[in-house]
């Protein structure tokens, strides 16, 4: 294989944080593992392609992605008292108060809904960033975000800080 060494260094920075991304969006370790290595892959492939910003190509594929085993992810899951893997130490969004409220919000929005406020506020890109990432108008980010706001200010106290309207 051809050695691209701007990959690697982009895979030796980024990786924290894209997994982060894709645990945000799937909610679970395991699978937010397996979408990012999907993800890292089909980069490596188009790596030439990409350009000099390549966050916004690989945030498309994990939500891409991400959309796509959804759809055809089997549904029987069985909820457990006790989750089986503990909290990640590095993550510092779990050292959240009430994070278990917040993932449990988070998992009960649309796709498309979590895909923008994951982007929008735990990635801290813009409604122009995000919108070219989804493949939709600025419009569409702010009524999913908007609509997604809304939804999680159902639950008491979840998103009390977060910018209400069309922010």
């Amino acid at each position: 294989m051809r050695e691209r060494p701007d990959y690697a260094a982009y895979v030796t920075e980024r990786s924290p944080r894209l997994l982060r991304t894709a645990y945000l969006l799937c909610r679970d370790w395991a699978l937010a593992e397996d979408l990012l290595q999907t993800a890292l892959v089909k980069a490596w492939r188009a790596w030439r392609r990409v350009g000099d910003n390549p966050d916004p190509y690989v945030y498309r594929i994990l939500v891409n992605t991400h959309a796509s085993w959804a759809k055809r992810r089997w549904r029987g899951e069985r909820p457990t008292e006790r989750p089986p893997d503990g909290p990640d130490p590095a993550d510092g969004i779990g050292a959240a108060e009430d994070k278990a409220v917040l993932w449990a919000a988070l998992g009960r929005l649309p796709q498309r809904q979590r895909a923008t406020v994951v982007l929008r506020y735990f990635e801290d890109l813009s409604e122009p960033q995000v919108a070219a990432i989804l493949g939709c108008s600025v419009g569409t980010v702010k009524s999913q975000t908007s609509k997604a706001l809304a939804k999680l200010r159902i639950d008491p106290g979840v998103l009390a800080a977060a910018p209400r309207g069309g922010e």
